[in-house]
């Protein structure tokens, strides 16, 4: 049986947006213009604050200029945390050789 690692997607995206948003030189108040967003909803977006829709994500993909899946696609954040999640846990009171 495969083990499955959850995600946060809600702070994934939150921190792909902030990440896209930054690389293009975007402050929250121009990425708002651009998507219609209000700065609120933005800011509450990159701290992973809400889990916006298919449709939301597509609407900020535009604003952004990139392809909707750079939003939710894995960073290195997510990449080290399943990576430590995945680690075999050692047994309490087994010794190292």
């Amino acid at each position: 049986m495969a083990v499955q690692i959850r995600m946060d997607m809600r702070r994934l995206v939150g921190r792909n947006v902030k990440r896209i948003r930054l690389a293009k030189r975007l402050s929250q108040e121009q990425f708002a213009e651009r998507s219609g967003f209000t700065q609120q909803y933005l800011s509450e977006l990159e701290r992973g604050r809400r889990n916006p829709t298919v449709i939301t994500l597509f609407e900020l993909s535009q604003a952004l200029g990139v392809e909707h899946l750079a939003l939710v696609r894995p960073d290195d954040e997510a990449l080290a945390e399943k990576a430590r999640r995945s680690k075999p846990e050692a047994k309490p009171g087994a010794r190292k050789r």
